[in-house]
């Protein structure tokens, strides 16, 4: 369908013409206009057969307009984008019924695929607010922080998890906020007016897990004087968090097989079916496939866990969101009446800098010691420095990166060695050196054009390039550059 017409709606110019010039080159004919208004009288008419459009624009939200495009014409999918890059703005997208929800900055490979999919693909159905769970109220709480490419790719599975009962499998190491992103499927979702039970595996003492799950009737045990329901009972309606799932011994695990093949389950010493009503999100930091592989795990179970697998990534891996994270810990310690520190630019690159073996918790201890401990405004590195010495997992990262075989060099040898074995009898006569030089200088550019928004002098600063040399290789390279707009060729 490329003939097809794209509506496209964005209050910023630059935008409109890299998208007209891009759905262009692929057969698309384009109508862009910078207001709500402009693109509601296009869909009126009857023109379009497919809308991106922004979230913010002068006249209207974008948000605002997706449910009156689905009503009157359902068959037009439309494409949201937005800057206002939090899990709100997902959901919100997707309840609503949107096709899909695109973060700025974006990559216009995906884009373009998606629109693709949009003119081929059947439409989701999907519930708006009005038919729907909606939100809640729950429009001013922000459960998760982070605007990283990698929270971005969350936030899209979780919000189009929302209005299902599907059980999810979430892995991540200790401290990345399991338990945050079980209570925002919660919170978010259509159970969210029922209970919010969470279970620890790793807390409670084995013989006493089934019971705890499923209840027990009197007399079941030594000490069972009355019935006691579980968990899954005080869940009834709700959800149910089973955290630290890896840590579940075998008998239990038989017992919640049952409760995912079944529906329904038993209390301990007792008779009667109990039919289950809750939806069942699981988390661990271990490797279940490997607790599978030596019989520590049921392997049926761990298929009926990991019908949505999650995986959440490590402080580490998405460094740029720990100014937001800083700042949201310091706007909910002021609340409880410590005072608001600022942190000198040093000092914040000092924390960015860091591993983290902690995560996002070890974080969140720091910034309370800091406000806690130290009388002065100013928080600068010596002092953040100290602080991470004391920390009994301290491994830091140096401010400038060594390339150790281990890291950036590991990889690229593990890839060259693979490209050698595979073409051990037709390498290319000339010009490899050059070819892996450029495979690795242009990804940097432009991944360091994408972290600076688009800004070319401190791109060259950050690189340590002059700035000259930088124009000259975007040439050279043809890189596309824009404010707001991660290009890939």
């Amino acid at each position: 369908m490329t003939d097809a017409t794209i509506l496209v709606a964005d209050d910023d110019r630059a935008i409109r013409t890299v998208l007209t010039q891009a759905l262009g080159r692929v057969g698309y004919q384009v109508r862009a206009t910078g207001n709500a208004a402009t693109l509601w009288r296009w869909i009126s008419e009857g023109e379009g057969d497919a809308v991106i459009t922004d979230v913010v624009m002068p006249d209207e939200n974008g948000l605002d307009l997706v449910p009156r495009i689905r009503k009157l014409r359902p068959e037009l999918r439309v494409i949201v984008m937005s800057a206002q890059n939090t899990l709100l703005t997902a959901v919100k997208a997707t309840e609503r019924g949107a096709f899909e929800y695109i973060p700025k900055p974006f990559d216009l490979k995906e884009l373009i695929s998606i629109v693709q999919r949009a003119l081929t693909e059947p439409a989701p159905q999907l519930q708006t607010v009005g038919e729907g769970h909606g939100t809640g109220g729950n429009e001013e709480k922000l459960p998760l922080i982070g605007r990283s490419q990698a929270m971005q790719e969350i936030y899209r599975v979780l919000a189009r998890l929302m209005a299902t009962d599907l059980t999810v499998l979430i892995n991540g190491e200790s401290g990345t906020g399991k338990e945050l992103i079980a209570r925002a499927l919660h919170d978010y979702g259509k159970r969210r007016n029922g209970q919010f039970v969470a279970v620890n595996m790793a807390a409670i003492p084995r013989e006493l897990i089934e019971s705890e799950l499923f209840g027990h009737e009197k007399g079941a045990f030594t000490g069972a004087t009355s019935r006691a329901p579980g968990r899954f009972e005080q869940a009834d309606g709700g959800t149910l968090f089973l955290d630290e799932i890896g840590d579940m011994p075998l008998e239990a695990q038989t017992r919640l097989l049952r409760v995912l093949q079944e529906g329904e389950y038993t209390l301990v010493g007792g008779r009667t079916a109990i039919r289950s009503n809750v939806r069942i999100i699981a988390a661990t930091h271990r490797d279940l496939r490997q607790l599978v592989s030596h019989g520590l795990f049921r392997e049926d179970l761990y298929f009926r866990l990991n019908v949505v697998p999650i995986r959440i990534p490590p402080l580490r891996e998405r460094t740029e969101d720990i100014p937001e994270l800083v700042r949201h810990f310091q706007s909910s310690l002021a609340a409880e009446g410590l005072p608001a520190k600022n942190l000198e630019p040093a000092a914040m690159a000092r924390l960015q800098s860091y591993k983290w073996p902690g995560n996002v918790r070890e974080l969140e201890n720091l910034v309370r010691r800091l406000a806690a401990l130290y009388s002065h405004e100013t928080i600068g590195v010596d002092v953040v420095e100290a602080e991470l010495a004391e920390s009994p997992s301290a491994t830091a990262v140096q401010p400038s990166v060594e390339i150790t075989h281990d890291g950036l060099a590991g990889l690229v040898e593990r890839h060259l060695r693979n490209y050698f074995d595979a073409h051990r009898n037709d390498l290319p006569s000339a010009g490899l050196y050059d070819r892996i030089l450029r495979e690795v200088e242009k990804p940097l550019i432009e991944l360091s054009l994408t972290a600076t928004g688009g800004n070319q002098i401190k791109a060259a600063q950050l690189l340590g390039l002059n700035r000259n040399t930088l124009r000259k290789k975007i040439r050279e390279l043809d890189i596309q550059v824009i404010r707001g707009v991660k290009y890939s060729q």
